[in-house]
């Protein structure tokens, strides 16, 4: 079955599958800090993972599906937003946060992992989904303070899109004043 039209087999919580994922991506993560991205071959992820390369290949396809399968599981969020107490507060600080993390280094290696070996989208769909669920968190919040909210989708298409282009292809000149200025750019205005 070519990589364009396998599935990836589900993951039972506890399950073989689920340690094997797990002992993979630790192998990964691990081989990267050790030794560098030159490091990461399918043989070498699954030596120190414990597992044949057949299993690696019959799982993820090829060592980008790999990547991109890390890439998404590391970019998923930790925790909810922080709660300062207003929308635009709420809204700036986690974007400010989005774009530092997202924009360093690090982030836009995952971005771009997420992406490379993702043939059929659905990765960078999770990776979309996990900013839009921060994002109404964020926005749920305001709505039960009795705020003005725009919608999940004007924040995504007005802030966050534009971050990740930034991020991927004009990171020049990122700064936490830019996050805040399309947060600005999509709140109701409040005298």
């Amino acid at each position: 079955m070519s990589a364009k039209t396998r599935s990836k087999p589900a993951i039972r919580p506890g399950g073989r599958s689920a340690r094997v994922q797990q002992a993979v991506h630790a192998a990964v993560r691990e081989l990267e800090a050790e030794q560098g991205r030159a490091a990461l071959t399918v043989p070498a992820i699954a030596a120190r993972a414990g597992v044949t390369p057949s299993t690696i290949y019959r799982r993820w396809g090829d060592l980008h599906e790999l990547l991109s399968d890390v890439a998404v599981e590391r970019l998923r969020p930790e925790s909810p937003p922080d709660d300062h107490g207003d929308l635009r507060a709420d809204l700036s600080a986690w974007a400010t946060q989005f774009l530092d993390e997202m924009g360093s280094a690090t982030g836009r290696a995952y971005l771009r992992d997420a992406l490379l070996g993702d043939p059929d989208g659905s990765n960078a769909g999770q990776c979309s989904a996990y900013a839009a669920d921060q994002v109404e968190v964020i926005l749920e919040r305001a709505r039960r303070r009795g705020e003005p909210v725009p919608g999940v989708e004007t924040v995504m298409d007005h802030v966050v899109a534009p971050m990740i282009y930034r991020i991927l292809f004009r990171p020049d000149g990122l700064s936490p004043q830019y996050a805040e200025d399309l947060v600005r750019s999509v709140l109701p205005i409040t005298s």
